[in-house]
């Protein structure tokens, strides 16, 4: 037997800062999950392709209840970078 688990200390997990969010469980937003994981996927992961994606997703969970109402520039989303994404 080691001694080493002895002196281990206990793990106590801590909640996400943002609280709980729940599994999509009835896919009310499977298509604009799928449609950003494909985005991704042909872009390489460059997530600053598929930002609107990314945004119509998180607005559909927010909609839906499947996550806490937050403004857009918390979750790292401003209207200039938007507008730079449009463009291209």
């Amino acid at each position: 037997m080691s001694s080493l688990t002895f002196q281990q200390k206990p793990f106590f997990p801590s909640p996400p800062d943002k609280g709980s969010f729940p599994l999509d469980h009835e896919g009310e937003c499977k298509k604009q999950m799928l449609q950003y994981l494909l985005c991704m996927n042909r872009k390489e992961n460059q997530n600053s392709e598929c930002r609107l994606l990314a945004k119509d997703y998180l607005g559909c969970r927010m909609d839906k209840n499947l996550m806490a109402r937050e403004d857009w520039p918390s979750l790292g989303f401003n209207e200039k970078v938007e507008e730079s994404t449009k463009k291209t």
